[in-house]
């Protein structure tokens, strides 16, 4: 009897060892490794690609348009700025963006005599409670991480990161945990 009970305790030993290495096995394959980062040459054959399907060729034909002309031009007047994430005095024009936008909340301001799109995503929560005390002709001052251009807009859009008025700091984008 006793030889039994030994056979029996020493056949569950085995499977549960067996049980659980096998469990540990399982946890390993499923982390997934991080994805290597595009190539230069990899990002040049994705936009090669990009520009050879519809939306493509719209938006390069709506750059090379007089409108898409005038927005790239007003880009490129502020791009040092944006780039060294330095300082730009503007004045705001409008506290609506233009019909049909869904950039969120955002503004209108004229910067170095050029009209441009200061956005800061969607009002949701009370993050830009401060932005809402903006009124027209406002000086302000601007920062921004990044600019960017889209044919539905007449003007260039500004990532507002930080604004200013008068001294007193009315937004600062809080940078995202974990990277980018």
């Amino acid at each position: 009897m006793k030889k039994i009970i030994y056979t029996l305790i020493l056949t569950l030993v085995v499977v549960s060892g067996l049980v659980f290495a096998n469990r540990e096995i399982k946890k390993e394959t499923n982390i997934k490794p991080s994805p290597k980062p595009i190539t230069a040459a990899e990002s040049k054959a994705a936009l090669k690609k990009w520009e050879a399907t519809p939306d493509g060729i719209f938006f390069k034909k709506w750059e090379a348009s007089p409108a898409g002309v005038k927005v790239d031009a007003a880009a490129a007047k502020i791009s040092k700025s944006v780039k060294d994430f330095t300082n730009m005095e503007g004045v705001v024009t409008s506290l609506s963006l233009p019909p049909g936008s869904r950039l969120g909340l955002g503004v209108m301001v004229k910067i170095k005599g050029d009209d441009y799109i200061v956005s800061f995503g969607p009002d949701v929560n009370k993050e830009f409670e401060q932005l809402h005390t903006l009124k027209v002709n406002d000086i302000i001052i601007i920062k921004s991480h990044g600019v960017s251009k889209a044919p539905k807009y007449a003007y260039p859009i500004v990532a507002g990161d930080y604004v200013e008025r008068g001294g007193k700091i009315l937004y600062k984008r809080v940078p995202r945990k974990g990277g980018c």
